[in-house]
């Protein structure tokens, strides 16, 4: 069995937050999180490392997060922000790529309010640094900007591209289109992959597990096990207890794979895909 990997997880500090998510009514991650709460789940579910994923749009953050992954040897990556439309967005790119452990940049394209934001040839100076780095790009995305991000990675096939929690498909509501239209689309794109991550939390309550079967389906059906990478989104997976702890979702996970693609393909959605889309050293 290869390294097996948790490809999406947060560490945060709630005084570095302020005016940022999340806010004080979610109760159950409204608190500092760090390796201290995150390295036990790890262990006891058998996990050999992971990848640390930005949640500030802010390039102190990344730093913040490439110190503690110095730190911390679980950590096998970081995905971090730049201001990618910023005149010196290479050269930030090109500092924060000297740490060996940043991997990727995200954009938090979800809370920008232009959907097309990623649409954009002024993106080419920094997509160029990023590639001269060797770094991937994680979207964090929407249904509703899947037409903009496709335009994007058919503009750059060269860019390792990954949708994080499947773009957020509305499950809640048990919506299927324009969700799975976009993401059929992106799929046919070879340097576009999918996490499959942060889907519990985009139903409520009173909606039953079977709810999500479709929709995990889907996204076996589109990306197959090559292209899916699997991922906690620890902390936040604790707004969906209902469902289930990290081991809970890890352990469905494990029988969507059993179910969608079959028991060889484990190692590939649970590490080994992540490892190469991330160039992690196992």
């Amino acid at each position: 069995m290869s390294l097996r990997i948790d490809a999406h997880h947060h560490f945060w500090q709630l005084a570095a937050r302020a005016g940022h998510w999340p806010p004080a009514s979610l109760e159950a991650i409204y608190r500092d999180f760090g390796p201290a709460d995150f390295e036990p789940l790890l262990e006891q579910c058998g996990i050999g490392g992971s990848v640390l994923v930005q949640s500030l749009p802010d390039s102190r953050d990344t730093v913040a997060l490439l110190e503690l992954a110095a730190r911390h040897s679980f950590v096998r990556g970081v995905v971090g922000w730049a201001d990618l439309k910023a005149p010196g967005a290479p050269r930030q790119i090109d500092a924060l790529a000297c740490h060996p452990k940043l991997k990727a940049l995200r954009p938090m394209l979800q809370d920008l309010a232009d959907d097309n934001w990623i649409d954009d040839p002024a993106l080419r100076p920094a997509v160029t640094a990023m590639l001269a780095n060797g770094l991937a790009f994680d979207a964090l995305v929407v249904p509703r900007q899947l037409p903009a991000l496709l335009a994007f990675a058919r503009r750059y096939p060269a860019l390792c591209i990954v949708i994080d929690h499947a773009a957020k498909p509305l499950i809640a509501t048990g919506q299927m289109e324009p969700w799975r239209t976009g993401m059929a689309a992106l799929a046919e794109l070879e340097n576009v992959h999918c996490k499959l991550s942060g889907l519990w939390t985009e139903a409520t309550p009173e909606i039953g597990v079977a709810a999500f079967e479709p929709y995990v389906a889907t996204l076996f059906e589109l990306f197959g096990a090559g292209r899916l990478l699997w991922g906690s989104d620890w902390p936040v997976q604790r707004l969906a207890a209902h469902f289930g702890d990290y081991a809970g979702w890890l352990s469905a996970c494990e029988d969507y794979c059993d179910r969608y693609a079959g028991a060889e393909d484990k190692d590939a959605v649970f590490g080994g895909n992540a490892c190469r889309f991330y160039r992690l050293e196992e």
